[in-house]
């Protein structure tokens, strides 16, 4: 029975130093369907895989200079090896290189000489464990991803901001470095609902997103949604310049945007509340306490008449409030 069309796409790489062995095997996988590449050595091998990303490596286990558990063992420590499966063929049969070849990272081995029905349902049986595991394991990232992102916005929800925030705390409390949070509030968006109806609101919603993540750059930043109308944005590395750079530059935006919001009563267009703060964070401080700070500066940023940013400095011990 041939491969699948599926698996007649697979490329097989054959690691062998017997040009002989390499030439059987080539025949019989190609008559499969599948596609061959050879190498004679492992020092090729590694090469090969690295060019060619191969579905399945075919691997003898003994070769002169680097042995196929050696090569077996390098094979793991290379890129996109994760879900390619390595097939052990060996003429040992004692118990201790069995599990040496399971030891260095072998999927499975067959003995030589080879019982050739018994090589082509390995091969075919690995290559399709290995395709399901990349297809559930990206059927699990796209779940965690929706369950992490605003349906509404398509950038990160509140989930997706706890679980991110916590991270990048606990990392930056073990590097000592600067963490800058930022908390966005919609001015008067109750009032912008009750005019132009949800519908026009959510339009609203989703361009402030949008103007907010073209600003946001850095791949280890992250923009959130973070309730309502409120909007979060999370700041690696950043410190209180760099910050007060970021939230200068949304307010401008979202003012930039003149969205018409006639019944606001700061401005003809709708505009946005910021507070921020910086922190190092520190064995004894309160990760809910950074955020409670910038929803403090938030606060202020409305009572001082809205459409602005407002910090928030966290000090040891103490607070000042600017």
């Amino acid at each position: 029975m041939k491969a699948n069309s599926q698996e007649s796409k697979s490329l097989v790489l054959i690691v062998d130093d017997e040009p002989f062995i390499r030439l059987i095997l080539r025949h019989f996988l190609e008559r499969e369907g599948y596609q061959i590449v050879e190498a004679q050595n492992g020092i090729e091998a590694l090469t090969l895989f690295s060019q060619l990303h191969p579905d399945i490596v075919l691997l003898d286990a003994i070769m002169p200079d680097m042995d196929g558990f050696e090569c077996c063992t390098q094979l793991q420590h290379l890129d996109f090896s994760k879900h390619t499966p390595v097939l052990m063929i060996t003429g040992l049969e004692d118990q201790e290189s069995v599990d040496r070849a399971f030891e260095v990272g072998a999927m499975d081995y067959v003995n030589k000489p080879i019982h050739w029905p018994v090589l082509r349902q390995r091969v075919k049986r690995l290559i399709q464990q290995s395709q399901l595991q990349q297809k559930l394991e990206a059927v699990n990232l796209e779940l965690q991803r929706l369950v992490t992102t605003d349906g509404l916005t398509q950038i990160a929800n509140r989930r997706g901001f706890e679980e991110y925030f916590n991270q990048e705390w606990q990392r930056l409390k073990r590097d000592q470095r600067s963490l800058s949070l930022i908390l966005c509030d919609v001015d008067f968006f109750k009032l912008y609902n009750d005019t132009y109806g949800h519908r026009v609101g959510d339009r609203c919603l989703q361009e402030i997103a949008k103007v907010i993540k073209d600003i946001i750059k850095r791949p280890g930043d992250l923009v959130a949604r973070y309730g309502g109308e409120e909007f979060a944005v999370i700041l690696p590395n950043t410190d209180t310049h760099g910050a007060t750079h970021v939230a200068d530059k949304i307010c401008h935006a979202v003012r930039t945007l003149a969205i018409p919001h006639k019944n606001s009563q700061v401005s003809p267009h709708v505009t946005i509340s910021v507070g921020f703060t910086t922190e190092i964070p520190q064995p004894s401080s309160d990760l809910e306490e950074m955020i409670a700070a910038a929803d403090r500066a938030l606060y202020q940023a409305k009572a001082a008449g809205r459409d602005r940013f407002v910090q928030n400095i966290l000090l040891p011990k103490s607070k000042n409030f600017w």
